[in-house]
């Protein structure tokens, strides 16, 4: 292992601590996620499947800014047309014609959606395709499973509804996933007022046969719209996304992440009659959805190239590859370290989970993460509990991270064996954002940290 040092992050946390609260934009970033005292706070540039940190430690990525960098960071296509639109201009009085001829693109990629629109952020598409159902139903309320951005509406379900109206909150329900009774008894007891049911595709956990095609006919059979988040899942599963490798058709769907290489744009995509609701029509007026940047043509630029990287060079059959090669690697690592009954793999390759459990339940999820997390790090590993896997993740990479892992385990079990962890932690645990959410997001329950 390299000799290592942290001083700038810290020196940058220090700073943030007078004037960021939480010193983070994206909770997920920030420090509560990363064992501190070992994991770096601040990463200053990336190419393919690295990154450097501001002390210029070398990391192998697989979080891969949570998701967005599915060709990698620094794609020469993509910031090619960046840089040649940014010569151009980046926002204009009137509207650019990148806007059709992305929406050209998706409409192809996407068969069953008619008409697309623009956004910048998960919240943005998931939060107008609720207010988009709601007005071609004419009901209030909504049934969600997963995760679903920071807005009022979703995260009045969660226990972090601090500054939420309970008027807001009343309207969200919630099912789980793989349940099907759960969302009958939603539609039971909201006969006629449920407007839409808004759920995550598929997370950790595969949807039971028939559940997904269930959850459809039972939201149309009630009148109401369904709209599938496909925030990770699009242009990661499929190039069609999840929709696509289960064949499962909704009615509207929220894309973003990996659309455009971590350039900020989302996408709501929809069948035409229900899109319109957008439109005036006579006295009757639109639903709005209107902002400065929605159609800002640098993301939509690298939109246009990311997708034709993606179609040109079948990335999508490269992620699954690579994401079997790294999830069959794990799995034989856990049995020549002995601890298959600690670590396992779960998802699907695109984006798989990497799980540590004690069944003896001495220690939790969360402290056998932040172990392996520190020592992952150690070994020039970002590791977060998932890999987002990317075009840039070869097999030399896949070899490097096997190694970094194997050399993990060995800690871990050590501790394992001796049933003590702090002697070999060097930092503070991470914690959980959000706690006890379980089967509901499609995840395995995780307990709260002892």
């Amino acid at each position: 292992m390299p000799e290592r040092s942290i001083q700038k992050s810290l020196q940058y946390l220090t700073r943030a601590k007078k004037l960021i609260p939480c010193q983070t934009q994206t909770l997920a970033k920030g420090p509560t996620q990363w064992v501190q005292g070992v994991a770096p706070n601040y990463l200053h540039r990336g190419k393919g499947a690295h990154v450097w940190d501001v002390d210029e430690n070398r990391y192998i990525d697989y979080a891969m800014a949570l998701g967005p960098m599915v060709l990698g960071y620094c794609n020469p296509v993509v910031n090619r047309a960046v840089k040649k639109q940014l010569d151009r201009g980046s926002t204009f009085t009137l509207m650019h014609p990148l806007e059709v001829e992305v929406a050209e693109m998706l409409t192809r990629i996407l068969p069953w959606a008619d008409m697309v629109r623009y956004g910048k952020n998960g919240s943005d598409a998931t939060s107008v395709a609720l207010r988009l159902a709601r007005a071609y139903t004419g009901r209030d309320k909504i049934a969600c499973c997963g995760y679903h951005g920071f807005q009022d509406w979703y995260i009045g379900t969660t226990e972090r509804n601090r500054g939420i109206p309970q008027a807001t909150s009343s309207l969200s329900l919630t099912f789980e996933y793989n349940d099907l009774d759960s969302l009958t008894d939603l539609f039971t007891s909201n006969r006629e007022e449920i407007a839409a049911v808004i759920m995550e595709v598929v997370a950790m956990t595969p949807p039971e046969p028939g559940f997904l095609e269930a959850v459809r006919s039972l939201t149309h059979k009630h009148g109401a719209v369904l709209i599938f988040d496909e925030l990770f899942t699009g242009f990661r599963f499929a190039l069609g996304g999840a929709a696509e490798y289960f064949g499962v058709e909704p009615d509207l769907a929220c894309y973003g992440k990996a659309i455009c290489n971590g350039f900020p744009l989302s996408v709501l995509a929809g069948r035409g009659e229900i899109m319109r609701e957008f439109e005036d029509r006579g006295d009757k007026l639109g639903v709005f959805f209107s902002f400065t940047f929605g159609g800002e043509a640098l993301s939509l630029a690298a939109a246009k190239a990311t997708l034709s990287e993606m179609e040109d060079k079948q990335v999508i059959d490269f992620i699954w590859e690579q994401g079997r090669k790294l999830m069959n690697g794990i799995d034989d690592l856990a049995k020549k370290n002995g601890i298959t009954e600690f670590i396992s793999t779960r998802g699907y390759p695109p984006k798989n989970f990497l799980l540590a459990t004690d069944p003896e339940q001495r220690f939790s999820p969360l402290q056998l993460k932040s172990l392996f997390q520190q020592e992952c790090i150690k070994r020039g590993v970002l590791f977060i509990g998932y890999h987002a896997m990317s075009y840039s993740h070869n097999d030399k990479i896949i070899a490097e991270t096997l190694k970094a892992y194997d050399g993990a385990m060995k800690i871990l079990k050590s501790a394992l064996v001796e049933g003590d962890l702090e002697r070999y932690m060097e930092g503070s645990y991470v914690t959980q954002v959000f706690k006890n959410v379980g089967d509901r997001w499609g995840y395995e329950k995780q307990p709260v940290e002892k």
